[in-house]
């Protein structure tokens, strides 16, 4: 049965670098489907893997077709979207990845996003973990694209800002009808321990601290040269970090 880990928190904290460090270590013990749901679109270089499309781009196209009439006879919207993102999906040894890609535009998107939601229910069984990534706003659980989350990850820097978002965003998804299971909050970029009043807020608002990561310089070496952090060596601390945590959640 797959498991599912959704990796969110405001931008700028560090999602990315926790998702792919952590799909990598998933890798080892079974297949990934890593999602990028960030607009932005850049979990593909911190994996090291090649992106030509997105889902977003195939929905619009799509959409575009019929609004022109020019969508081809013989196939219908269900079966092109399924072909169009079985073809987007991007291969790796352990891990494939699919992209979300930008938001929606001005048209109707319901009927296109409720098809896009039940391939993407049937997708994500054909693997053992999903290691998804949002965007800052959670858009993409909060329009139910993935209905079930194992694990939500909330991911903050140590400012009270960070963690009144975090805390904002464990308590949108419980207003939603995704089923959660655990959720647990990792605080990066720290500098030694945690400060009083960041550990203050953290029990203020109930948030289950996971454990913390520390301000890692060889990432902003990496993140200026566009190397993917998968070539971190096996000894480096965050990824050692990254790992530990992942086995406190029973991971795999």
């Amino acid at each position: 049965m797959t498991k599912t880990i959704a990796i969110a928190g405001k931008g700028g904290t560090g999602k990315t670098t926790v998702s792919s460090l952590l799909a990598q270590w998933l890798s080892r013990y079974g297949t990934v489907l890593a999602v990028d749901a960030d607009p932005a679109a850049n979990l593909h270089m911190t994996l090291g893997m090649a992106l030509e499309t997105t889902v977003g781009n195939i929905r619009e196209d799509m959409l575009e077709e019929v609004k022109h009439g020019t969508f081809r006879a013989g196939i219908s919207k269900q079966d092109y979207l399924e072909l169009k993102i079985y073809e987007s999906i991007v291969e790796g040894e352990k891990i494939d990845l699919l992209a979300i890609g930008r938001p929606e535009g001005p048209g109707c998107y319901c009927a296109a996003n409720n098809m896009l939601r039940g391939y993407l229910d049937r997708l994500h069984r054909n693997y053992d973990y999903l290691v998804i990534d949002n965007e800052a706003g959670m858009e993409h659980i909060s329009r139910q694209t993935t209905r079930d989350v194992d694990f939500l990850i909330l991911v903050s820097d140590p400012t009270i800002r960070g963690l009144s978002t975090a805390a904002r965003m464990r308590d949108l998804i419980y207003e939603l009808r995704t089923s959660v299971g655990q959720v647990v909050l990792i605080v990066n970029r720290v500098q030694g321990e945690l400060p009083p009043a960041v550990q203050e807020a953290i029990d203020e608002h109930g948030l289950q601290l996971l454990g913390i990561l520390p301000n890692h310089t060889p990432i902003q070496g990496f993140d200026a040269e566009g190397r993917p952090l998968v070539e971190l060596p096996e000894e480096d601390p965050l990824r050692g970090r990254i790992i530990e945590m992942a086995k406190e959640l029973g991971l795999p």
